[in-house]
């Protein structure tokens, strides 16, 4: 595109915008579509997956891009005129973390996506500034990893105490509007952001032939949805924990969110107790419900300073693909280790032995290539100190997987063992390796 300026321009712009939002916490805002323009739009443009699934209408990024500039323009027209049409999302299924169920994601239009994408760059810059230290998931310069450290740095610190874990039942898709149109008025009124945004909440669902209208919910998939999801929950449950519930506590407490998933961590057990009793009655007040057994009090408390008479024996719990528990260190003192939990551990290693289905008649150089990758990627995640056997577990695994389904390409050359192994010295895949330390952790002063 003729004339492309510097993303740094966009980027200072937003810094505006981030240090009016800094300066002044309960400032309404009415007037920020005006930020939008060419310049944005490329920059979101920029932004954008090229090589995701297209919406209803078909088009890929590179139909788009074969007349970007004209499209650009076109699409900040009718935004900025209100006659832009949020299309229907795609809906398709995608498996649950335990392996048994389907999660469904809507995904919009290219076209969609590039705009939503400039209205999620305006809104980050707003509301960066006011979300919590305590929430992860979906946020800029933030991870899961992050989460990770400061959940079980939390957790050593207290020396454990009384977990709740928060489970939300279809979270993203029993986000009420209505409430989440007041949360936005607190923070902007701004007309044609507001009207874009009430489009792709109404936008609906393509599925089966036939467009099905919405009443609640955002769709997964949607570039602008776990902005909306952050802000949703940023009311019901952040601020109201931080203003709510800790001044009220008798003992320390604290919470970590990414997402929709969120464990509440109390030192007392009649705090703990409170706060369940009220937890749901919260929810319920903005539409959203608790999973009954999903969202539970765990006994977390450090094993040797059990004080008192004999309470329930110390438990697990589950947060971000890792089981949590206590164990021993090398100086045989108790610490928090984790492991990869075992509906993640399934769901893992089945991606990988569709793959090597799908696969098994590839070459093998190439097939190792690709298998290389997918290891190395699962290493990045779960690649943290205590979690070595499970890793180990997994390489074994998949090893497994990788030569059954090359037993069956062929009915004559039989891949035993033996021939395997000889495979594996030339095409070696690459072995476990620890990413995240938790000795790193606790060398920080």
């Amino acid at each position: 595109m003729q004339g492309t300026p510097s993303p740094s321009s966009v980027s200072t712009r937003l810094q505006r915008i981030a240090e009016l939002a800094r300066e002044a916490p309960g400032m309404v805002f009415t007037t920020l579509a005006h930020h939008i323009d060419v310049e944005l739009l490329q920059e979101a443009y920029r932004k954008t997956r090229k090589d995701g699934a297209p919406g209803i209408d078909g088009q890929t990024a590179t139909d788009y891009a074969a007349d970007l500039e004209g499209n650009l323009r076109s699409l900040l027209d009718r935004f900025k005129s209100g006659t832009y049409r949020a299309p229907p999302v795609r809906r398709v299924y995608i498996p649950k973390a335990d392996g048994k169920t389907q999660r469904p994601i809507g995904i919009p239009t290219f076209e969609d996506k590039v705009l939503q994408r400039a209205v999620t760059m305006v809104l980050e810059a707003v509301y960066e500034q006011d979300f919590l230290d305590c929430s992860y998931g979906f946020r800029p310069n933030r991870s899961a990893h992050q989460a990770l450290e400061a959940l079980w740095q939390g957790l050593m610190d207290m020396g454990g105490g009384v977990v709740i874990e928060v489970d939300i039942k279809s979270y993203f898709d029993t986000i009420g509007h209505q409430h989440l149109r007041g949360f936005l008025d607190k923070r902007v009124r701004d007309g044609v952001l507001r009207r874009a945004i009430d489009k792709w909440l109404k936008a609906g669902i393509f599925e089966a032939g036939s467009v099905h209208r919405v009443e609640e919910g955002t769709p997964q998939g949607g570039v602008v949805s776990p902005l909306l999801a952050n802000i949703y929950l940023h009311e019901v449950l952040d601020t109201w924990f931080a203003a709510e519930v800790v001044p009220r506590l008798r003992a320390k407490g604290f919470m970590i969110r990414y997402a929709d998933d969120a464990v509440i961590v109390l030192a007392s057990e009649e705090d703990a107790r409170r706060v369940m009793e009220v937890l749901g009655k919260r929810f319920a007040r903005y539409g959203l419900t608790l999973h009954p057994v999903k969202t539970r009090m765990v006994n977390f408390r450090r094993p040797d300073r059990a004080e008192g008479p004999p309470g329930p024996p110390v438990g697990s719990f589950d947060m971000l693909g890792f089981t949590w528990y206590w164990g021993k260190s090398r100086q045989g003192k108790p610490v928090i280790k984790r492991k990869t939990s075992s509906s993640r551990f399934r769901r893992a290693l089945g991606r990988i032995a569709d793959w090597c289905r799908q696969h098994r008649h590839e070459p093998v150089a190439a097939q190792h290539i690709d298998l290389c990758r997918k290891l190395q990627g699962h290493y990045a995640y779960y690649g943290i100190t205590g979690n070595i056997r499970a890793l180990n577990r997994f390489l074994h695994e998949v090893e497994r997987a990788w030569r059954y389904w090359l037993n069956r390409r062929s009915a004559r050359a039989k891949m035993v063992w033996e021939r395997f192994r000889r495979l594996l010295q030339r095409y070696p895949l690459p072995p476990v390796r620890i990413v995240h330390s938790v000795y790193r952790l606790a060398a920080r002063p």
